[in-house]
């Protein structure tokens, strides 16, 4: 089985596809509110969002100075391209092992149920 097309290096490891994931429901959302919804450290979070904003996928907005200062962070067009090419990709992957799944199982299921009378 090979890789479908729209499936995205960046985004797959786990936490970036969540943070992304996050983001595709809304337009901006704050940095706290990210960080406490996936249970990330300020840094981790950081990390993640810098490498996705390196790639065009989001855009980060600060606002204030000192202790209120505000992050908000968004999905560019880019990245919400990017992310619905990659869901895509992950069910047509899910899709071809349940078919490929389903034709190796029905010469098995007619076996076992032969030995069982």
């Amino acid at each position: 089985m090979s890789i479908p097309a729209g499936f995205d290096e960046l985004i797959h490891p786990a936490t970036r596809l969540t943070v992304v994931a996050l983001l595709a429901t809304t337009e901006w959302a704050d940095f706290a509110f990210v960080r406490d919804s996936l249970s990330l450290s300020d840094s981790a979070l950081s990390k993640q969002l810098h490498t996705l904003e390196e790639a065009g996928y989001l855009e980060l907005h600060k606002e204030g100075g000192g202790r209120k200062r505000r992050t908000r962070v968004r999905l560019t067009d880019r990245g919400r391209t990017a992310f619905e090419g990659h869901v895509a990709a992950l069910r047509a992957i899910v899709d071809a092992a349940g078919t490929a799944a389903d034709t190796e199982a029905s010469p098995r299921q007619r076996h076992n149920s032969g030995a069982a009378r």
